[in-house]
Order: structure tokens, then sequence, then C-alpha cells
């Protein structure tokens, strides 16, 4: 899900039809390329996985896990059902299995779960996804179980890192009720004083295709974003690529992730916003991701999508079930990495 203003055009829709609630350098490992069954390229491992790099540390990514993970969470999960806490359950069991302290962040209507794995600074790194979907009918493979269990497997390989800085990961409450939980903890976090450098969320990792023709774009995008818009073009309008959508102030992370992604062959779309673009009333559909709540508190912060609804007919189950079936597990596979990555070298890889 991206969201993308133009004038007082909305361009990239959010994930949740609400507006937000409130005011809302490469390791030393190779990677060579693959083929999926559906003709996306990604990336697989030539390197050792292992600590020392950046890459060494992504390179522990395992898809098989991200899948297992995947099909369990693809399942209805509004809040207030059984599996949405059986997935808040189990972020919370994964992290503290991983040596995270967890904390289940109580706000009132929801719960975040949280997990903090302290470095030698207290700067914060987070990696993050919203784990509930939007009712009870419809699975949420792509929205945003993708998301979820990246997460998860991206707590796993980086907890056995050595990071200079902060790490903290997050599965987020009542995204699809106007981002609540991220609004939640973002809020905290500017009282309590938290030095939040850089925030990663992922949302909707798994829709590609090479057909052209099936990547649209919002009316008034071009004059935005002309150089991306071209870009699309000249590529035949193929959704093939992964949205990284990032502030000014998040312009290290976003160069960083671009690079990561190449580095892992998915194919990336780089989109930098000013800081006076950021919350502004003209772009008010960029706020419907969980990053949104974190620009307006002047926190550094992208997130990651594969545009929804502007490639993906079955976003909220609108033309046939989000089901695992429909996605490209080796291209999400290769954005977690490139995310772990990006994320391992703002935290300080010792």
């Amino acid at each position: 899900m991206w969201a993308i203003l133009a004038l007082a055009t909305p361009l990239f829709l959010g994930c949740g039809d609400d507006q937000a609630k409130g005011s809302g350098g490469a390791g030393g490992s190779t990677s060579s390329t693959s083929t999926t069954d559906s003709g996306t390229t990604t990336g697989t491992n030539t390197g050792s996985c292992g600590t020392g790099t950046a890459t060494a540390i992504a390179d522990c990514v395992e898809q098989s896990r991200y899948e297992e993970d995947l099909k369990f969470i693809a399942a209805p999960r509004p809040p207030g059902s059984a599996h949405h806490t059986a997935v808040r359950e189990l972020c919370a069991k994964r992290f503290a299995e991983h040596g995270f302290t967890v904390e289940e962040h109580d706000y009132g209507s929801g719960v975040n779960v949280i997990g903090v794995l302290p470095g030698a600074s207290d700067e914060r790194v987070i990696v993050s996804a919203h784990y509930d979907s939007t009712d009870a009918s419809c699975p949420g493979a792509d929205d945003n179980a993708t998301g979820v269990a990246g997460v998860l497997e991206s707590a796993r390989v980086m907890a056995a890192a050595s990071l200079d800085k902060t790490l903290v990961v997050a599965c987020w409450d009542e995204e699809e009720d106007g981002l609540v939980g991220s609004d939640a903890y973002a809020g905290r976090a500017k009282q309590q004083g938290d030095k939040i450098i850089g925030v990663y969320v992922y949302e909707m990792l798994g829709y590609v295709t090479q057909e052209p023709n099936t990547q649209t774009l919002p009316a008034g995008f071009g004059i935005m974003f002309p150089e991306a818009a071209a870009e699309v073009a000249a590529n035949d309008n193929r959704g093939d690529f992964i949205a990284i959508i990032g502030d000014v102030s998040m312009q290290v992370g976003v160069d960083l992730l671009d690079q990561y992604a190449e580095h892992y062959g998915a194919k990336a779309l780089q989109l930098t916003l000013e800081a006076d673009q950021k919350n502004s009333p003209l772009f008010g559909d960029l706020r419907r991701s969980d990053h949104a709540p974190f620009w307006e508190r002047d926190f550094p912060a992208l997130h990651m999508t594969d545009t929804s609804n502007f490639r993906y007919s079955a976003y909220h189950c609108g033309s046939g079930p989000d089901v695992p079936e429909n996605l490209d597990h080796g291209f999400s596979t290769a954005v977690i990495k490139a995310t772990v990555a990006a994320a391992s070298d703002l935290l300080g890889v010792k």
C-alpha cells in the first residue's frame, strides 16, 4: 500500500480506508539472481550466513521460514478475533525466543507487541508491520501477513548480530482502523524523548507481475514524480517492483534500502518527500500507513509496498481472496533481505 499525493489529487492510497488518527554500505558478501515461478528476479545467497557485515546478516534470512509464518498468519484477524490474538501471541513468543525484551503495549483499544534489543547506544532503529486485517472474511495474506512474517524473520536473524544501536521490532495493532497502534506508540516515544533514528515499515510485500500494463499510476503522479513515472512507463507499466517511500530525514535509510534491493535482485522505485510535504493536508492519503505517525513527530521513517490496489486486484479481497497462492515469495524474501541489510547498516554492524 503506497500513499502519495500530488497537489489536491490523491495518489497512492494506503492500506486502511480511514485517515490516520491524531495529528497525525553494502557488506562483503555477494549474491547472484534466480527467477521465481512468476518470472520475478530475486536474490539468492552465494555469500555465507553470518554476522560480520550487513549482507552476511541478511543472507541468514530463510524463505522457507518466512513462508511457514506467512501461511499461518494469513487468515482473517480483525481486532477481537481469535486469530488476531493468536498472531499477537506469536509476535510476543518469537521476540522473546530471540532474546528481545518484550512489551505488550496496551494503549486502550488495542495492543502493540514491542521487542527491544539494547545496543551500546540508545539510538533506536525500528523494523515493523501491522498484524490486524480488515474483516472476518479476508485472509489478508499480502495485507499484511507478508509484513508480519517479514518482521519475525528479520527479528530472528538480526538478534544474532552485534549491533551498535538499539534494535526495536514491532507488530502494530489497528492499522486498518486508522493507524491507531503505531500512533499510540509514536506519541509515547515522542513524550519519552526516544532517540529514533529510523523506522522501517513492511506493508504488502508479495504481489508482483511481469505482465505489461499491470501497474497503474494515479492522476497527478507524473507531476510530483516525473522521473519515477517515466521509469514505470519505460518498463511497460509492469508491476514488478517494490516502492520505497520515505521522508527526507530518512534519506540515508531509503538509499540503503534501494542499494540492497538491487543487491538482492528486487527492483525498487524510490520516492522521497520533503519536510514540508510529508504532513501537508495536500498529502493526506500518505498518512494511511504506519510510518505516518512517526513523520508527524518528526521521526525519520519509510515504508515499502507493492502498491496495493494500483497493481493487486485482490487488495482487501476486492476481486477475490487475498491468499498466499497469489504472491511471489521469492520477491518478498529479497525485500526482507534488503531491509535487514539496510537496517543493520543503520544500526551499525560490529
